[in-house]
């Protein structure tokens, strides 16, 4: 059984991009209401599909598995509900650990989001200085909830209050 452990934050501004290059996204929702999340995602050039349970804290069960490219793209355009994630994944390295760091594009540019994946709940993590307000529990930044209510729906300003820009 598969179990992934997360934190999630806001990233305001551009400091931690510096010297960077990231992976292409591609990700899609064939079910995410109610749990689990069955996930379509083409990363560069490999496929992959994941199935995740609720969240319970910060774990939630995770099962992935990869698919051909090929078929990665024929169901995100034939079977995914729309509109699919669009961002560009940055593997961020930070005291000893490495973050996700995640630029978003399409209906939900603007964003930016980092993780870190955790070998048990409560282990203690040096927050990098770019690391901004913690959303790991707003399942409004679950990227499920963003292809289904994407950030150029929410109210003007939404981001700005959260971000403190």
């Amino acid at each position: 059984m598969g179990v992934e452990i997360e934190r999630k934050f806001l990233v305001p501004g551009t400091d931690w991009k510096a010297g960077l290059s990231g992976t292409e996204y591609r990700q899609g929702y064939l079910t995410s209401d109610p749990e689990p999340t069955v996930r379509v995602r083409l990363a560069g050039a490999q496929g992959y599909l994941t199935i995740k349970g609720a969240s319970v804290g910060a774990s939630r069960l995770e099962f992935e598995y990869p698919i051909p490219a090929g078929e990665a793209v024929q169901m995100l355009e034939r079977l995914c509900r729309k509109p699919v994630i669009e961002k560009v994944r940055y593997r961020v390295p930070y005291a000893g650990m490495v973050w996700d760091v995640d630029e978003f594009f399409g209906d939900n540019a603007g964003l930016v989001l980092a993780e870190i994946e955790l070998e048990y709940e409560d282990q203690v993590v040096e927050l990098p200085p770019w690391a901004g307000l913690e959303v790991t529990d707003d399942k409004r930044f679950y990227n499920a909830s963003l292809a289904e209510h994407p950030l150029a729906t929410w109210p003007p300003g939404s981001l700005s209050y959260l971000t403190g820009n």
